[in-house]
């Protein structure tokens, strides 16, 4: 399959990652020669220096035989431009833009990007996708990561275990003795910045964040076994009033109509703006880092705090210092990978990055073959691999027990029909059913293969 990506920042640069060990002819095009020659480097596949919606740069870039083109440059207009030049001069079947000003999505213009107009197949909104994942922290709280799979009916959940866990110290293999009915596998543990594929005889620490597969239904009752049972927030103080808060605001809005919502904002004229247009949420002006603006917005009563402003450390500073006066659960919002492993051991109940949300969005919407889901964890230390098992794949009629999986691969859930199945060693998987799967980074690419190299689009 033949894809350009315009645009070789982190999102360009994960997606053309992800393709090219898929054996994809893979073309990057951005105008950041620096970036480009780290694309070049580090990465199997093409490179170009150029504007990504010039019509000499796209057919240089081969865009006569791609099939699909992906368009995450830092600049909107462009992102669409390539798009449509891409389908007007070039005849793409699919295309695919990052679109950030909210401007262009209002619902009054809808109609924009149909194919009548200007062709964009899939819109990806960073700040909605960021908002979507924290509005999944907020419906499951206690939650560190929430991944909805199989339409929704499994979940992957990360969660941290400290000296009140229930389950610290007992062999993962009584689990299901203990818990019978509970349709939960704990599929990995991160310990000490390092993850590993959870064993029958590994024990869990204080201090571990765990992650398991749930049947959608048993995820509540999962939490509580693992010691939390925090209920949902109604008290929420949102700092950072930019498009991520405002669509963090909306989507609780509409989903948690009985919360109580502050939102902190440290310009004057945007804090006025927003109180202007959103009288029913309370709006402080000012420094969230300053203490007395911390009393002011009540934090000793506040239940969650997530911090969304476009400055990393503002936003991990202010969840700390939340904490200190008294906020019960932080969120926050990082976008740089190298501080992502260290919000946990100080405090910060959870990070979201707009990257991942980003890529994985984008991803769910270049489907390899049969593989219906990919999502990364932790930055790349694991992947979450959702695939549609077919006759002629070694998985197909094969019991769990004799399957010959690489090290580091784990099976944890079955959609078969409209069921989850927790599976057993004598448990033969069949074609059709969907298979919920954790690997090791260095694996993933072997599981990815086995289920089809071919890249198909929806």
């Amino acid at each position: 399959m033949r894809v350009i990506i315009c645009g070789a920042g982190q999102v360009g640069y994960s997606i053309a990652s992800y393709l090219a060990r898929e054996e994809n002819d893979v073309t990057v095009i951005d105008l950041d020669r620096n970036a480009i020659e780290e694309v070049s480097e580090t990465l199997d596949v093409n490179a170009m220096v150029g504007h990504a919606s010039d019509p000499e740069v796209l057919a240089a870039a081969g865009a006569r035989d791609a099939d699909l083109i992906v368009a995450v440059t830092d600049l909107d207009e462009v992102n669409m431009v390539a798009c449509q030049v891409a389908h007007s001069l070039f005849g793409v079947p699919k295309k695919i833009a990052r679109i950030r000003n909210k401007g262009y999505l209002g619902p009054e213009w809808a109609n924009l990007f149909s194919r009548a107009h200007m062709p964009i197949d899939v819109i990806i909104s960073p700040e909605r996708e960021v908002a979507r994942s924290i509005g999944q922290r907020l419906r499951i709280p206690g939650t560190t990561s929430v991944v909805p799979l199989a339409r929704g009916r499994v979940y992957l959940v990360g969660v941290m275990c400290d000296e009140a866990c229930p389950l610290l110290n007992m062999q993962l293999e009584q689990l299901h003795g203990t818990f019978p009915d509970l349709c939960i596998e704990i599929a990995a543990i991160l310990r000490k910045g390092a993850m590993f594929l959870a064993g029958p005889d590994d024990q869990i620490q204080a201090g571990d964040e765990v992650f398991f597969f749930s049947d959608a239904d048993h995820v509540p009752r999962a939490m509580a076994v693992f010691g939390h049972e925090e209920h949902k927030a109604r008290q929420i103080t949102i700092v950072g009033g930019g498009n991520v808060g405002m669509n963090l605001v909306r989507l609780i809005r509409e989903e948690h109509k009985d919360v109580r919502i502050k939102l902190v904002e440290v310009d004057e004229n945007r804090a006025v703006e927003i109180s202007k247009a959103m009288p029913d949420i309370v709006v402080l002006h000012g420094n969230i880092l300053n203490a007395s603006l911390m009393r002011e917005a009540g934090m000793d009563h506040t239940e969650t705090l997530i911090a969304v402003t476009n400055d990393d450390e503002t936003n991990i500073l202010s969840s700390l210092m939340a904490k200190q006066h008294g906020c019960q659960r932080v969120i926050a919002l990082v976008n740089n990978p190298s501080y992502a492993n260290m919000t946990g051991p100080l405090g910060i109940d959870a990070t979201v990055s707009p990257r991942s949300s980003t890529v994985s969005t984008i991803m769910q919407h270049v489907r390899r073959g049969r593989i219906k889901a990919l999502h990364s964890l932790r930055g790349g230390l694991a992947e979450i691999i959702e695939a549609e098992v077919s006759e002629t794949i070694p998985l197909a009629n094969v019991a769990v027990s004799d399957l010959k999986l690489p090290k580091d691969v784990a099976v944890a859930m079955i959609m078969r029909e409209d069921r989850v199945i927790l599976p057993r060693p004598d448990f033969v998987i069949r074609p059709g059913d969907h298979v919920m799967m954790l690997a090791a980074r260095e694996q993933a690419r072997k599981m990815e293969q086995m289920f089809s190299v071919q890249v198909d689009l929806f």
